[in-house]
């Protein structure tokens, strides 16, 4: 959907994106993800064109990046970009307007989504008598309404409550299932694990990690596994194993690359063990994010 290729912003004397390059999957979710101050705002600045790089070009599916993919593209930016002297109504209606909407088509799609999140009766009330998560509902509206082919979401849960957390979840997974590409940049990284395909790990300006999630999870883990059983395990059992941790009923373990998990499961099965569960340990894409960005900014 989006190609990225050597991209380069630089604002005085200070270099905000440096040389980032990525391919983003048609169709996909992709996590954008970075420490405060990484490039990340500057990069979706340029996706979106408010501004445009020094260096380097961004392909929308496979065209050169321009101001007519516009209408294609919708951003939530983390930031309330929302006219509180406006009545909802009339600002939803004005922003779909904008996005080539007729004021009657504009007026329609409004209040089916209005009626689809339960808040028609919010029409005339004015955005700023609204409060921080009603306002992210319809800023929400307002960027979905006309059915890009690629949104960007900025912190998209932020001031939801976990009942309008998960209806905001919900309608971007069904975009996702009508077709739509998107962007989803966040600080929070079990929402990574639980909604994203695809990530890209920017720091210090550059793109240091990027894959499918689950690729990633799988080169970063250490062969560690986890059982949990009823009753008592002999010690003798684990003196082929190496053991990290034995607590109450739960042992974990590492395991080498000429050991088999499965075999281990099937002598701990045959010794009469009764197994709660068994599991290899993955590492959680907060350590992954940790641990990289340390490591890249202890080389520069």
């Amino acid at each position: 959907m989006l190609k990225i290729d050597h991209v380069t912003k630089q604002f005085s004397n200070h270099l905000a994106v440096n040389q980032v390059s990525f391919n983003m999957p048609k169709g996909s979710i992709m996590g954008l993800l970075g420490p405060n101050g990484a490039g990340k705002t500057t990069l979706i600045r340029m996706i979106t064109t408010i501004t445009m790089p020094d260096s380097g070009h961004i392909y929308f599916d496979d065209e050169v990046l321009s101001r007519k993919h516009i209408l294609q593209t919708g951003y939530m930016p983390e930031e309330r970009g929302l006219y509180k002297k406006m009545k909802v109504g009339h600002h939803l209606v004005y922003l779909a307007q904008l996005k080539g909407f007729s004021r009657k088509e504009a007026i329609k799609e409004i209040r089916n989504w209005m009626e689809k999140f339960d808040i028609l009766d919010w029409w005339d009330k004015k955005v700023r008598d609204l409060s921080k998560g009603m306002q992210q509902k319809i800023q929400f509206i307002s960027t979905v309404v006309h059915r890009p082919k690629l949104l960007i979401f900025d912190e998209p849960f932020s001031g939801l409550d976990p009942i309008n957390t998960n209806l905001i979840k919900d309608e971007i997974r069904q975009l996702h299932a009508e077709g739509a590409s998107i962007i989803f940049s966040t600080h929070r990284m079990e929402q990574v694990e639980e909604i994203c395909e695809y990530a890209v790990l920017i720091n210090q300006g550059t793109n240091i990690l990027e894959g499918y999630v689950k690729d990633i999870k799988q080169s970063f883990k250490k062969n560690h596994f986890e059982i949990n059983y009823s009753g008592t395990i002999p010690a003798s059992i684990f003196e082929e194993l190496e053991v990290i941790s034995h607590q109450d009923n739960r042992v974990v373990f590492h395991l080498s690359k000429d050991q088999n998990s499965n075999i281990i499961l099937r002598q701990l099965i045959d010794q009469g063990i009764d197994i709660q569960s068994f599991k290899e340990i993955l590492p959680t894409f907060n350590e992954i994010f940790i641990n990289q960005v340390e490591k890249n900014t202890a080389n520069l």
